[in-house]
C-alpha cells in the first residue's frame, strides 16, 4: 500500500484577520514533492486556517492514491492532538472542519505528527503565498510559487556549519568535491520523522524509512582549479585571486577588451550604456578562476536548506541610457525618463502577478530607488535601502560616451581596460574595488535574508559581478552578458556556499 506524508499549515494576520493555508504532500521516502495546495480564505482565526490546510493536504493525497496511509505533520499541537483524540474538540468553527477532515480517509488510515515550526517550513511558506496574493486581491497560483524552495530545510536531518561566504563558486565547488572524495558512505534520504536525525521517532505504527543508500560520486577532476586557490581565496579579492592564477588574470590583457566584447565597424570597442558594462567596454570583472569542464555537482551531497533568492532588476532607462554614456555613482543621478518610468511600472506589474517577492532592497541611486519604489507599491512592501549595491564610480568618466573618454583620456583608459585595479580618471572606483564591495554586500544580504526571495534593485556592474562570482567564471564572460534597461536576473544562494543562477537578463515583460 502506497504511504504518504502531507504537511499542513495556516496562518492568520490579526487572528482574526486575513487568513490562509497551505498543504503539500510528498513521497517519504524521497521527499519528493507531490502536490501543494494553498487558498486565501479571508478572515478567519490561525486554528481555523490550519484546519482548512489540514482539509486541503487529506484531499490532495487522496486525488493521488485513495488507498494510501498518510502520515500527517503539522505544527499545531492542537490540531494534532485533537484529530489524535486526546484533546477534545469545543470550537464550533472547528468541529465542522475536524469531521469533515476525519471523513476523506477511513479511520487508522491516517496518523498524526507534531513537529516544530522550522520543520514545517514548505507548508508555512505556502500559507503565507496564499495571505500574500489574498492582500492583492488574487488566489494563489501554483506558477507563481517558491515554496518548494523552502521544502527540503523542513525535511532534511541538520548538517555541520557550513564555512565559507555565501555565493562563493570557487569555495563552494571545493567543498562539494571534498565531500564527494570523503568516501563517508551514503547520504541519508530527506528526514520524515520530524525529529530533526536521521533515525526519527514518528509517532504511531508503520514508521517510514529515514535513510537510503545514494551512489557517491566518482572521485573526478573537475573542481581541480577552484581548490587549488579555495584555501587563499577571499571572494571579490582580485589581489588574491591574481595572486594565484596570475597567468590567465587581467594583468596580462594589455590589448582593449577581450574575448566577446562588442567593436563598432572600425574596430573600436562599442560604447555602452550607462554602467558602461552592458556595452562591453569594460575589462571583465575580478577574479580568474577557470572552473574545467562543466562541475558535476548534482544532488549527491547534504541540501543546506533553502537559499536566499535575490531578484536582479536592473533599473529602467535614463536620459543617458539610449546615448549610450558613463553613468555611476559619481555623477549627476539622474532620474528615470519617462521610457524609464514605463518600464518600472511594467516590471512591477509582472512580479506582482508572480507574488514570489518577500523584501525589497535598493541601491540609493535616484533611479533605483525610483524603479524600487513603482514595486514596491504593487507588492505593498517597504524599500531598504543599501549603499553596497550602489553603481561603480566612474570619475571624470561620468556623463560621457567611450569615444569622448579615448579622446580626452586615452592613457587612463588602455590602463582601465588593462587591468581592474585601474581606476578611471579623476579617482573613480577600480573594479577590484567594486568587486569586493558587492561581495561584502552579498554576504549581508545572504545572511540577513536566509530563505527569503528579495528583490535586489541596483545596476549593471552589481549584477553582472554577482552572476559571475556565483558561477566562477572566467573575467571574459562579462563580455558575453547583456544586461537590459529593467531587465530581471535571479541568484540563489544556499549556506554551503554554493549558488544557482535561475535567471539572466529576462526582458519579457517589456513586450
Amino acid at each position: 500500500m502506497r504511504e504518504l506524508v502531507v504537511e499542513a499549515d495556516g496562518g492568520s494576520r490579526g487572528n482574526p484577520g486575513p487568513a490562509g493555508y497551505g498543504a503539500v504532500v510528498l513521497d517519504p521516502a524521497t521527499g519528493e514533492t507531490l502536490a501543494e495546495a494553498a487558498e486565501y480564505i479571508g478572515v478567519a482565526t490561525n486554528n481555523v486556517a490550519e484546519y482548512k490546510g489540514l482539509v486541503a493536504g487529506l484531499k490532495a493525497a487522496r486525488e493521488l492514491f485513495p488507498d494510501a496511509l498518510v502520515h500527517v505533520r503539522m505544527d499545531s499541537k492542537l490540531v494534532v492532538e485533537q484529530m489524535s483524540g486526546r484533546w477534545k474538540i469545543k470550537h464550533p468553527d472547528m468541529k465542522p472542519l475536524a469531521a469533515e477532515a476525519g471523513r476523506v480517509f477511513p479511520p487508522g488510515r491516517v496518523r498524526y505528527e507534531w513537529i516544530p515550526r522550522e520543520r514545517n517550513k514548505h507548508a508555512d511558506r505556502l500559507a503565507n503565498e496564499a495571505m500574500d496574493a489574498g492582500k492583492r486581491g488574487l488566489q494563489w497560483e501554483p506558477s507563481a510559487s517558491t515554496a518548494g524552495l523552502d521544502a527540503t530545510a523542513a525535511r532534511n536531518a541538520a548538517t555541520p556549519p557550513p564555512s565559507g561566504p555565501p555565493g562563493d563558486a570557487t569555495a563552494g565547488a571545493a567543498r562539494a568535491r571534498a565531500a564527494l572524495a570523503s568516501g563517508a558512505g551514503p547520504v541519508a534520504a530527506p528526514d520524515t520523522s520530524g525529529t530533526g536525525t536521521s533515525t526519527g521517532t514518528a509517532t504511531g505504527s508503520g514508521a517510514w524509512p529515514t535513510a537510503v543508500a545514494r551512489p557517491t560520486a566518482p572521485d573526478d577532476a573537475l573542481f581541480d582549479a577552484e581548490e587549488a586557490v579555495a584555501a587563499s581565496v577571499a571572494s571579490g579579492d582580485f589581489e588574491a585571486e591574481a595572486g594565484a592564477l596570475a597567468p590567465v588574470g587581467h594583468a596580462a590583457r594589455t590589448e582593449a577588451p577581450g574575448a566577446g566584447a562588442r567593436t563598432t565597424e572600425s574596430g573600436a570597442p562599442a560604447a555602452g550604456p550607462p554602467g558602461a558594462l552592458a556595452a562591453g567596454t569594460t575589462p571583465a570583472p575580478v577574479g580568474t578562476v577557470h572552473a574545467p569542464a562543466a562541475p558535476r555537482q548534482g544532488w549527491t551531497g547534504p541540501d543546506m536548506g533553502a537559499p536566499a533568492t535575490f531578484v536582479l532588476l536592473r533599473h529602467g532607462e535614463t536620459a543617458l541610457t539610449p546615448e549610450k554614456r558613463f553613468s555611476g555613482s559619481g555623477g549627476s543621478d539622474p532620474e528615470l525618463s519617462a521610457t524609464g518610468l514605463r518600464q518600472a511600472e511594467a516590471v512591477a506589474e509582472a512580479l506582482a502577478a508572480r507574488g514570489t517577492i518577500q523584501e525589497i532592497v535598493s541601491s540609493p541611486l535616484a533611479r533605483c530607488r525610483r524603479t524600487a519604489g513603482a514595486v514596491a507599491a504593487r507588492l505593498g512592501l517597504d524599500v531598504r535601502i543599501e549603499q553596497g549595491l550602489r553603481e561603480t564610480d566612474f570619475g571624470a568618466w561620468e556623463g560621457l560616451t567611450f569615444g569622448e573618454v579615448r579622446e580626452r583620456y586615452p592613457e587612463d583608459l588602455d590602463a582601465w581596460l588593462a587591468s581592474p585595479k585601474a581606476a578611471p580618471t579623476g579617482g573613480g572606483e577600480s573594479f577590484a574595488t567594486v568587486a569586493r564591495r558587492v561581495a561584502a554586500t552579498r554576504d549581508r544580504l545572504t545572511a540577513a535574508y536566509a530563505g527569503r526571495t528579495v528583490l535586489l534593485v541596483t545596476h549593471v556592474t552589481p549584477i553582472k559581478t554577482l552572476v559571475r562570482l556565483a558561477l566562477g567564471a572566467p573575467p571574459e564572460s562579462l563580455f558575453r552578458m547583456e544586461l537590459s534597461a529593467a531587465s530581471i536576473s535571479a541568484v540563489a544562494y544556499y549556506a554551503d556556499g554554493n549558488a544557482s543562477v535561475r535567471l539572466l537578463n529576462d526582458t519579457s515583460h517589456l513586450r
